[in-house]
């Protein structure tokens, strides 16, 4: 039998490009939560991601699990994505921002100006402040920032963050660390479907079926963290979720068949036997 080659069955992908860059890889990773140092450095080895965030205040105050995390990783392999998680003000995240800038430099990403902007006044939920958020997001663009702000599933903040120049929008999926999946698909489709800037869901994923729906969806790439970090084997985890990354974004190019009320024979009609 004749064999037919990948490359003419599978069209290939465009990449992910933010502010610029391209990645090969549609998922991101982080770096907290992990049991050990050794489980976070397989862990995102085995999910095939090159872009890994990073709190820089956990970082620069040496927080439980983040001494050395800075040397833990290969940045010469691995685009560090600094967050500002912890700040609850505006004024507070523009600060940690320009932190976490020093902090990409000093390791050797002299041209890194990524920023994961996160603003989270609420301690119960930790949802994102809007208004505080677009604050911040206006005066770090200005700035010179590339902006990667960590959002509700709101459709019209995502809009206007992508108007006064953030790089992506990042709704998430249902609050950071719950594993609730995608609580709010309505929302987030709106999201995608009128992007013009790279859409990244981004909390809440507990499984790789999970992972799939978002990128199946029209997603561009998912940050995962707690879902990997705190599973019973997170480097198997890792490896799943980049799996289902992968399958997604293909799934999505494949287009999928239309959803029907009624049935329909995947045998064909003709050539059937008759009385």
């Amino acid at each position: 039998m004749q064999t037919i080659e990948k490359s003419t069955q599978i069209k290939s992908d465009r990449p992910l490009v933010i502010a610029g860059k391209t990645f090969k890889s549609r998922l991101m990773t982080g770096t907290g939560k992990y049991r050990t140092i050794e489980e976070m450095q397989q862990s995102i080895i085995a999910s095939g991601c090159e872009i890994v965030t990073v709190a820089v205040r956990r970082v620069q105050t040496k927080a439980p699990g983040h001494e050395g995390l800075a040397e833990a990783l290969d940045w010469t392999k691995i685009w560090m994505l600094p967050n500002t998680a912890g700040c609850q003000t505006a004024e507070d995240a523009i600060r940690v921002a320009r932190l976490g800038r020093e902090m990409a430099k000093l390791l050797g990403q002299e041209d890194n100006n990524f920023v994961k902007l996160e603003v989270i006044p609420d301690t119960k939920y930790l949802l994102p402040d809007p208004i505080g958020t677009l604050q911040a997001a206006e005066q770090l663009v200005k700035e010179g920032f590339a902006v990667l702000p960590y959002i509700n599933a709101d459709p019209l903040l995502a809009k206007r963050l992508e108007d006064v120049g953030c790089v992506t929008v990042m709704p998430l999926g249902s609050p950071i660390g719950s594993g609730q999946g995608i609580n709010n698909a309505a929302n987030i489709q709106i999201i995608i479907d009128n992007a013009n800037v790279p859409v990244v869901v981004d909390a809440g994923i507990g499984a790789p079926s999970e992972a799939a729906q978002a990128m199946e969806m029209g997603a561009d790439a998912l940050l995962i963290n707690s879902a990997i970090a705190l599973a019973q084997n997170p480097v198997a985890m890792a490896r799943a979720m980049g799996l289902a990354a992968e399958a997604g974004r293909l799934a999505y190019e494949a287009g999928r068949i239309p959803v029907k009320t009624y049935a329909s024979a995947s045998s064909p009609l003709t050539g059937t036997i008759t009385n």
